[in-house]
């Protein structure tokens, strides 16, 4: 049924979506049907009053928002991906890695928010290293109540719309630890107007300045340097998730080209259905691809297998939206290039699928790694977190 929703938004989000890209304002509309959705809670367990979804069905509920609009659906992944792992944190693993009580009851506050309609932004990626963990410049110390944070992260997709900030810093004793808070939206962050980008210009992704007190229960877990070791352990959140959004924008695509062929009476030429059927092909694999890792993420999470079915799954989705975009654009014609086609939106939004963490290359090199018997979190050239 949560699919079935986001099928339902998708077409109002597809009317909105030019107007947002154009003048590169966030979808504040697509964001409040979100909201009135209830799939905020998606991935908040029942007993918290949400959905109690899996990573599959978030990965349904991607692919149809992003054929709507990828750029709401984008930032709808930063949202599920913080509740998605927040709920990934059971009682039993939190056992296992012996997290505080206190921890377990800030998880419950977090998730029962989001499913009351509350919505949370990522702000991990900084100027110069990306969204590279073991990179962070941002800093954090203890104070008497709580923590200190002080930094600057970009890419901040939702920036100055969220209401609470998933912060990826350094502990500034201790510069091996790197550790995760949620900080309310308000005093001590700043946002600096910076998103004029070529694609997901509607995803508001803004510089944000740190330089914020929050309370001990901020920090995720309950337990200091806890950022790398989920990030190798579950990597699903920070690689695979955007896979279905970019599958999503890929069958956009398709269906964009199919229209203008259409209307414009093209689809006698035989070059312009083959391009449209390769395409049609190439989506349908990779949402396969996307659908089997997110299976085997709700089955076996942090299985070796999984985590490279994670890998393989952003390396398609990326590979393929790209390609597939520009041969729906070519099969068109140059009228489909102009400002306010659909097909210009999303071959430029499309085009971001392969430079979002963690980018084409990396994957691909992580998978090279591993295929030939090597750790591919350690080895290698591309830079993992």
């Amino acid at each position: 049924m949560t699919a079935d929703e986001a099928r339902r938004l998708a077409p109002r989000f597809a009317a909105r979506a030019a107007q947002y890209d154009r003048t590169g304002s966030f979808p504040v509309d697509d964001f409040a049907d979100l909201r009135r959705s209830g799939l905020f809670g998606l991935l908040v367990p029942t007993r918290l009053g949400g959905r109690g979804a899996g990573f599959a069905d978030y990965a349904a509920v991607a692919y149809e928002l992003a054929r709507g609009n990828g750029a709401t659906a984008l930032v709808f992944n930063m949202h599920a991906s913080v509740t998605g792992a927040l709920s990934g944190v059971t009682d039993e693993l939190a056992d296992a890695l012996g997290l505080p009580p206190d921890a377990l009851e800030a998880r419950d506050n977090y998730l029962r928010a989001a499913a009351e309609g509350h919505w949370y932004a990522v702000a991990m990626s900084e100027r110069g290293t990306g969204s590279r963990l073991s990179e962070m410049a941002a800093r954090y110390w203890r104070t008497d109540g709580g923590f200190h944070l002080k930094g600057s992260k970009t890419f901040c997709s939702g920036a100055g719309h969220a209401d609470a900030y998933l912060i990826a810093a350094r502990s500034a004793t201790d510069p091996a630890q790197v550790s995760q808070f949620l900080v309310p939206a308000g005093a001590g962050l700043t946002v600096e107007p910076t998103w004029d980008a070529l694609g997901m210009r509607a995803t508001g992704s803004h510089d944000v300045h740190v330089d914020v007190a929050v309370a001990e229960s901020a920090l995720l877990g309950g337990v200091e340097g806890l950022a790398l070791v989920v990030a190798q352990l579950a990597p699903h959140w920070m690689v695979a998730s955007y896979a279905a959004v970019y599958v999503g924008v890929a069958r956009a695509a398709v269906d964009a080209a199919v229209a203008h062929v259409d209307e414009r009476k093209l689809g006698h030429l035989p070059a312009v259905r083959a391009r449209i059927g390769r395409a049609d092909a190439a989506v349908a694999a990779a949402h396969l691809v996307v659908m089997e890792a997110a299976r085997r993420v709700d089955e076996a999470p942090g299985d070796a297998d999984t985590n490279r079915w994670v890998w393989r799954a952003k390396l398609v989705a990326g590979t393929t939206a790209a390609d597939v975009a520009a041969s729906m654009l070519e099969a068109a014609g140059t009228s489909a290039m102009r400002r306010g086609h659909p097909l210009e939106r999303l071959y430029r939004d499309a085009r971001a699928g392969s430079l979002q963490p963690a980018t084409s290359d990396v994957c691909a090199d992580w998978l090279g790694v591993e295929a030939l018997g090597g750790d591919p979190d350690s080895q290698g050239t591309a830079p993992r977190w």
